[in-house]
């Protein structure tokens, strides 16, 4: 477990540390919103795991087992119980940490806890009527809350949209289509044990998601897409009702 956080909190984070030890505040502001959002999906599934899926061993089993099926879900692909037999809930609840992954600049894949980190920032600023994304007594740029409902949106579509489709073609369960397409893209590397026994079609999706898990969504949309021209006009602006 500690090979994998250390892993997955990201090079950046490691620099950080390297400099400035254990003076949190001197931190950027990379770091602390890294290590606080990874300390939470941490903390809060393996209580969960704790309390209502390994219920029924004694307190030290528990405690490892919860903790680990909470670490390795978010990178490592390492798996101590039959993840088959586990409840709904749990497995709905590691498809979610798979989706988020790591940590950005480290080995883990997912979207990354930085930006589900800004856009909970971003809803709490809605919220509360502010005008700017802050944390820690610093701004966050508009363009780095653009790229993380972009990412989300990607991810998203590219999960769903693949478990459905494996779902239909192979006449399984939906939720157990869609941990695999969840570690998939978030290149964890977790099953169920029906992967072995897709067809050629579900296996070539599942290596699509991995190859775009890993390369990254921005990174693919930037190179094959060309980048827009800087102009000094803009167009009207009109207002459109959300929510």
């Amino acid at each position: 477990m500690l090979l994998i956080v250390t892993g997955g909190i990201g090079f950046l984070v490691w620099g950080d540390i390297g400099t400035h030890k254990h003076r949190f505040r001197r931190f950027s502001l990379q770091s602390k919103v890294v290590l606080m959002t990874s300390a939470v999906l941490i903390i809060l599934p393996a209580l969960y795991f704790f309390f209502y899926e390994y219920d029924r061993e004694n307190i030290h089993n528990r405690t490892i087992h919860a903790l680990f099926q909470s670490v390795t879900t978010r990178t490592a692909g390492f798996n101590t119980t039959d993840l088959a037999a586990m409840d709904e809930s749990v497995t709905a609840i590691m498809i979610i940490l798979m989706l988020i992954g790591g940590s950005p600049g480290s080995t883990a894949g997912g979207m990354k806890t930085a930006t589900i980190a800004v856009l909970f920032l971003s809803a709490i600023t809605v919220f509360s009527r502010r005008n700017d994304v802050q944390c820690f007594k610093r701004r966050i740029s508009d363009e780095a809350v653009r790229s993380a409902g972009a990412i989300l949106f990607m991810y998203l579509v590219l999960f769903f949209t693949s478990g459905i489709i494996i779902s239909r073609v192979e006449d399984i369960p939906l939720l157990t289509c869609l941990f695999e397409t969840g570690s998939a893209v978030g290149t964890v590397g977790l099953t169920l044990g029906i992967t072995s026994g897709l067809s050629y079609v579900s296996r070539v999706i599942l290596m699509i998601l991995m190859f775009f898990g890993r390369v990254g969504g921005l990174t693919m949309i930037y190179a094959a897409l060309p980048s827009a021209e800087n102009r000094n006009s803009r167009l009207p602006l009109e207002k459109i009702t959300v929510g």
